[in-house]
């Protein structure tokens, strides 16, 4: 491989694996383990399907924002590099921190676990917490050297996982029109018999999505290995969120009308399977519900380990991470030592904690991530070197509104989730400014003394 290889990763991505490899980010355990909680939080069938468009709609400003970012700036990093560019390195350094440590990472174990669920019906022995983290790390680890080996290949995979996962949601859907039950699936009555607020309805059910929606701006992760990525990028990104959207929607109708809204309620903490309300399944629905969430989830974490590594990798090669992150293999040319480093701190996340206080967890800090992303764009407008291909329109109101989001978000997370999970949160992400200090004192003194390794 030429020296130049060495370097920098090479551009292979196409649009079609680019979409895959959003959708598959994207839908996965989210929306099997969210219907219910988002039920449960509304109370009622017409709302529960509400929120779910809402919780699309929602999304709109945010994508733009991030397709002009992309489109302007179509290198590794995303976040880090945006804050970078708009002249706060701190905040830049603040973003890949809390996203190394409490979202990225944490995804790979919370869908990890949810894979290791679901086939418990085929291997009740992975009921067992400690059989299913063992399990849960051998299928990280297993897809972490698929990922190492190739950018191109990891990429194929992707788009036949998102091919085999769409199937049995599709299915899902069709099967709920064919049972479809007006009075029923857009039902307004409150079968909880609280008397909720509508402001409180809104802010937790869409908070209760938020895990489902989220994953997007991952794929600008690896920017810098996306074909043509000025058009390729925008179309992706503003494609895959109206599909998304779309088949939200749809499935929640679809389960409304397939599944007795108390039952869905009641699997509030687990899954609903739907395909054991239909008739035609008969034992067979539980066999078919696993291998299709499964699948689903193995996209998941197939994706989050091809691209979400790509960050610290970013921010490595600047000096402001620990070395071996900016290190490409010498015969694939991935970051193997990210891939690595990142799977393994999932792997010992699977020994600590339950799903629900993860998610929570995990939503704090990827509301407060996006809210410094989407500010970026203010400061990146007034440098000369921004010339995106793709530009939003109303800038200034979607990138307002897309602030304002993430704000509504988190306080619905607080009211949502375990307070334990979020106080984990924060504290991780206060860490990072004596991180970033160290580090930043490091690079000052290799600046100074060129000859110092570091």
């Amino acid at each position: 491989m030429a020296e130049e290889n060495l370097s920098q990763p090479k551009r292979e991505l196409t649009l079609a694996q680019v979409f895959a490899i959003i959708i598959g980010t994207v839908i996965g355990s989210g929306v099997f383990i969210s219907i219910p909680i988002v039920a449960a939080k509304t109370g009622s069938p017409l709302f529960s399907t509400i929120i779910w468009f809402v919780s699309g709609v929602i999304w709109i400003p945010q994508i733009l924002v991030i397709a002009e970012m992309g489109s302007a700036y179509p290198s590794q990093g995303f976040g880090y590099y945006y804050l970078n560019k708009a002249g706060s390195p701190f905040l830049g350094f603040l973003y890949t921190w809390t996203a190394f440590l409490t979202s990225d990472t944490p995804t790979l174990t919370i869908v990890g676990l949810s894979a290791a669920s679901v086939l418990a019906f085929f291997f009740p022995m992975l009921n067992e917490h400690i059989y299913a983290a063992v399990f849960t790390a051998f299928l990280i680890l297993s897809l972490m050297f698929v990922q190492i080996r190739s950018v191109k290949t990891g990429g194929n995979f992707q788009i036949l996982l998102t091919v085999g996962k769409m199937l049995p949601l599709i299915a899902v859907v069709l099967f709920g029109f064919i049972y479809f039950d007006g009075s029923r699936t857009f039902s307004a009555e409150n079968v909880s018999g609280e008397n909720i607020s509508f402001f409180v309805l809104i802010t937790t059910g869409i908070s209760a999505t938020a895990w489902s929606y989220a994953g997007f701006g991952n794929v600008l992760y690896m920017a810098g290995e996306v074909k043509d990525p000025e058009k390729n990028l925008p179309i992706a990104l503003l494609g895959s969120l109206f599909f998304v959207m779309t088949i939200y929607s749809l499935i929640s109708i679809a389960i409304n009308s397939l599944v007795p809204f108390h039952e869905i309620v009641k699997a509030e903490g687990s899954f609903v399977n739907p395909f054991s309300f239909i008739s035609l399944f008969g034992s067979g629905a539980g066999a078919i519900f696993s291998i299709a969430a499964f699948i689903s989830m193995i996209g998941v974490i197939n994706a989050g380990i091809m691209a979400q590594p790509r960050l610290e990798y970013a921010m490595a090669k600047d000096g402001l991470f620990f070395k071996p992150f900016a290190r490409l293999h010498p015969k694939y040319g991935t970051p193997h030592y990210s891939i690595t480093i990142q799977c393994s701190l999932a792997v010992i996340l699977l020994f600590l904690g339950n799903i629900e206080e993860l998610l929570g967890y995990f939503t704090l800090s990827y509301v407060l991530q996006n809210g410094l992303v989407y500010s970026a764009i203010f400061f990146l407008k007034k440098r000369e070197d921004y010339n995106p291909k793709f530009k939003s329109p109303f800038w200034k109101l979607m990138a307002s509104l897309a602030v304002i989001s993430q704000v509504f978000i988190a306080g619905g997370v607080f009211v949502t989730y375990p307070t334990a999970g979020l106080f984990s949160a924060a504290f991780l992400i206060l860490t990072g400014a004596p991180v970033y200090l160290y580090f930043y004192k490091k690079r000052t003194l290799v600046t100074e003394k060129p000859d110092e390794d570091y």
